[in-house]
């Protein structure tokens, strides 16, 4: 192979190398969809087994996550990612404009702010195993 075919071609492999990991979403086929996402947050809204407030009344976690539900449902053509699946679907009411709140251990935080650290939660571990295949 010439000299200078050799060069284009490290010149090629350096550039999809570095776009991989500048825009490592655009380029991994396997991504996971915003709906599934989405999913998976409302899973872990009634998984979590904590108590949710909406407009003053409590609510169990299967209850909170059929309203984040039914409201994406409603929303679903308005939602491109999961952090507007957040803002619109799950962070406050319509109603009233009172922000959703959840009970932890630690207090009592807006629901908003604990499924972004969710979302966070996710995205970090995607990432990792994402790391893990690459080594693999």
């Amino acid at each position: 192979m010439p000299r200078n075919s050799r060069i284009i071609l490290c010149c090629l492999l350096a550039l999809v190398l570095f776009s991989a990991t500048v825009c490592p979403g655009k380029i991994r086929a396997d991504a996971e969809s915003t709906p599934q996402t989405i999913e998976l947050l409302i899973k872990s809204v009634a998984q979590s087994r904590l108590m949710f407030v909406r407009n003053g009344k409590k609510h169990t976690s299967h209850e909170a996550a059929e309203h984040m539900r039914e409201k994406y449902a409603y929303f679903r053509s308005k939602v491109k990612t999961p952090e507007d699946f957040i803002r619109l679907c799950a962070s406050k009411s319509l109603l009233s404009g009172k922000p959703y709140l959840v009970v932890t251990h630690q207090g009592t935080i807006p629901v908003a702010i604990w499924l972004r650290q969710k979302l966070a939660e996710h995205l970090q571990s995607q990432h990792h195993s994402r790391d893990v295949r690459l080594l693999t």
